[in-house]
């Protein structure tokens, strides 16, 4: 991995584009982790847990964060063929995919496509098909709620989520701002998923474990079975006072469950 062999964020230009990303762990496993629609947090304690036992490669996507992005970019399917460039570009194998919320849809996006350089794949309260039938919405409209609304139905700790906009600098705006604007360029419409994916999920034949975070009301815990079913083989589990980032409100148990499973390979 020679042109991410330093630990640290640091800049790669993949596709013409600049994209931010965070190394680290010297382990000669690599990891890729796809962060979900809220962004990347480097400094979220999961980093460093999952970084213990792999080489923790995370990425700001396309438009997220301070990522460039293509005006051509326009649909997961789109990340997707992006991240497998990207996998070449690094020359990376063996890889163990870890995505959640929008980056789970990113990484099962990816796997139907080719596994050629994954060795698994974790998908965490993950976001990008249709269960119901048309009359039914399965995934909540973020977009259409106010703040105290979207925290009570992300976080299995609404309190523990609340920031005060006045003490955030403005780069911390701007990148909360892009990140809004990015999970909305890629999921608004169909909203947040492929009508096609659901079909294709049979495609994936690596070995791969389906995370859900036990107070998830985004996308609850019957849409991630469902999810699960349609991979051959995968696991399910879920994880106990957790929302729809069991990541960030359950990273202990998150990385222990993401490390064995990848290590049990």
């Amino acid at each position: 991995m020679p042109l991410i062999a330093a630990d640290g964020v640091s800049t790669l230009e993949i596709q013409d584009l600049k994209i931010e990303l965070l190394a680290c762990g010297q382990h000669s496993r690599p990891l890729l982790f796809l962060h979900p629609e809220i962004g990347l947090d480097y400094d979220a304690p999961v980093i460093g847990l999952l970084a213990t036992r792999a080489r923790l490669i995370a990425p700001a996507h396309p438009g997220f964060g301070r990522s460039e992005v293509a005006r051509s970019m326009t649909t997961i399917d789109d990340l997707a063929y992006f991240y497998l460039d990207f996998l070449e570009a690094l020359d990376l194998r063996d890889v163990v995919v870890v995505g959640v919320g929008l980056g789970g849809w990113i990484a099962a996006e990816i796997a139907i496509k080719s596994t050629a350089r994954l060795s698994s794949l974790v998908l965490a309260d993950a976001l990008g098909i249709k269960v119901g039938d048309r009359e039914t919405r399965d995934i909540v409209d973020i977009f259409a709620l106010t703040e105290p609304e979207l925290a009570e139905l992300t976080w299995f700790d609404p309190a523990s989520a609340r920031r005060d906009p006045a003490s955030l600098s403005d780069a911390e705006l701007q990148s909360i701002a892009r990140n809004r604007e990015a999970s909305a360029r890629y999921g608004w419409s169909p909203y947040m998923h492929d009508p096609k994916l659901k079909g294709r999920l049979h495609r994936i034949r690596i070995p791969t474990l389906v995370l859900w975070g036990v107070a998830d009301r985004i996308v609850k815990p019957d849409y991630g079975r469902v999810f699960c079913a349609a991979i051959p083989g995968a696991r399910f589990e879920l994880i106990e006072r957790a929302g729809h980032f069991p990541h960030l409100e359950q990273p202990e148990d998150f990385a222990q469950r993401v490390l064995a499973f990848a290590g049990g390979r």
